[in-house]
């Protein structure tokens, strides 16, 4: 198998350049209509969350982007905004610092620093911390991952329970075989980072709702690791749900999907979250 043309979800999307502008301007026309305010959760400059509050109550729906861990922001991460917010959830966007900067132990501890952050924070905004629905696209994807893993929450204050459901938009959940890929030049995993950074190799929840989805158009391995991570999902007793693709859908423009209402992966998400 030809794993660095496995891995590389831009060469399966020739207009991803157009995509990716999509992202910031879609973004930059949800701050216009709607209330958003930037927070911090850590120190430094990447730390920091967008809020985008919904009324008292609702639930939070906590997005993180993709971007192979190296590219973009959360000023790119907001286009599901209008369509969840609308339908009656706060959404949080978080940014976090990118590699090579940043490690991936990093990156996932600041990632978890912000769940920590909008439970401890978020009914300031009217949200409600014990309707806490993660969720990311690719890289995001794998980090939201991370987030529904059991057993690291109580070093950071959370409960045993602090998330009630995840989406996972083209995720990668066993990263074993990335440092044999080109991925590795800005991501420097050894097999120890690689396997402690897997979710599927992870504790795994039980009985929590999952959305997973990925586009058409992806690679063997993307729509593989999905259907793996899926599966052993329900193992561990999760009700684990992939949704079919769109036709002509990719690994990018899943995060449109994913805000639009009427389409599947919105829908399936809104119901698991309850609004």
């Amino acid at each position: 198998m030809d794993l660095d043309r496995e891995y590389n979800a831009r060469a399966t999307t020739p207009e991803v350049e157009t995509i990716i502008g999509a992202y910031r301007a879609r973004t930059d026309a949800a701050k216009a209509v709607l209330r958003w305010s930037t927070e911090r959760y850590g120190p430094t400059e990447p730390e920091r969350v967008d809020v985008y509050p919904a009324g008292e109550g609702a639930p939070v729906l906590v997005f993180i982007h993709g971007g192979y861990w190296r590219a973009l922001d959360s000023a790119d991460a907001g286009s599901m905004a209008p369509a969840f917010v609308a339908a009656g959830a706060c959404v949080v966007s978080v940014n976090y610092t990118l590699a090579p900067a940043a490690s991936l132990d990093r990156i996932v501890d600041e990632c978890r620093r912000a769940l920590a952050w909008v439970h401890a924070n978020i009914a300031r905004f009217g949200g409600d911390p014990s309707r806490i629905h993660v969720a990311g696209s690719s890289a995001g994807g794998h980090l939201a991952g991370m987030m529904i893993a059991p057993g690291w929450g109580a070093a950071l204050g959370l409960p045993e329970r602090a998330v009630a459901g995840a989406t996972l938009l083209s995720g990668l959940f066993d990263l074993r075989p990335l440092p044999a890929t080109h991925i590795n030049a800005w991501m420097h995993l050894d097999e120890a980072s690689a396997r402690r950074n897997s979710p599927a190799l992870l504790p795994l929840p039980s009985g929590l709702p999952v959305v997973l989805a990925y586009g058409d158009t992806e690679t063997g391995e993307f729509k593989r690791q999905t259907e793996d991570f899926a599966r052993a999902l329900r193992e561990a007793g999760c009700e684990a749900t992939v949704v079919p693709p769109r036709p002509r859908s990719n690994h990018f423009d899943l995060v449109f999907d994913f805000g639009e209402p009427g389409n599947a992966v919105f829908e399936a998400t809104r119901r698991v979250i309850g609004i």
